[in-house]
């Protein structure tokens, strides 16, 4: 999927957040929450920087999201990722109540909103999560390789 205009913009500012992670040495996945137009939440991955597991961009934009608005429901928030959400983040997108989410790589070793399984949309949860994918996926495929990269040309890993 391309992605409708203002679905791009969203995604390029949520690439320019994903940078931020390479500061701290870590995967470079940005997201940022949307409501009415205006981001209320980002967040981009932190797991180095906070030595926290939990500290996905999503989680991170969700949980700011949820202190601007002064409720954990996000109702009317759009949720633009970077890369297709694991387990963890694709479960806390349907506890929050998210309608929907776009992301931009699918993740095909760890994604939970269609690639190896579908949290999102799952049929028995309580909320399914509309789910849009690969806008700007070239974009954020190459931001993700070119750290791999250097962390492999570097002997990391």
């Amino acid at each position: 999927m391309s992605g409708a205009p203002d679905d791009k913009a969203w995604m390029r500012l949520a690439l320019q957040v994903a940078e931020r992670a390479l500061e701290t040495d870590d995967v470079p996945v940005g997201a940022i929450a949307v409501a009415n137009g205006k981001i209320i939440g980002r967040g981009w991955n932190r797991r180095e920087a906070d030595h926290d597991p939990t500290a996905h961009a999503e989680m991170i934009a969700l949980r700011e999201a949820a202190l601007t608005i002064g409720s954990w429901r996000l109702d009317d928030v759009t949720l633009y990722c970077t890369l297709e959400p694991c387990a963890m983040c694709a479960g806390a997108l349907v506890l929050a109540r998210l309608p929907r989410l776009v992301y931009a790589a699918a993740d095909p070793k760890t994604g939970a909103a269609g690639s190896i399984m579908d949290i999102a949309r799952h049929p028995r949860l309580n909320h399914q999560v509309r789910v849009e994918g690969g806008v700007l996926a070239a974009e954020s495929a190459a931001l993700l390789r070119g750290f791999f990269r250097k962390l492999r040309a570097d002997g990391q890993k």
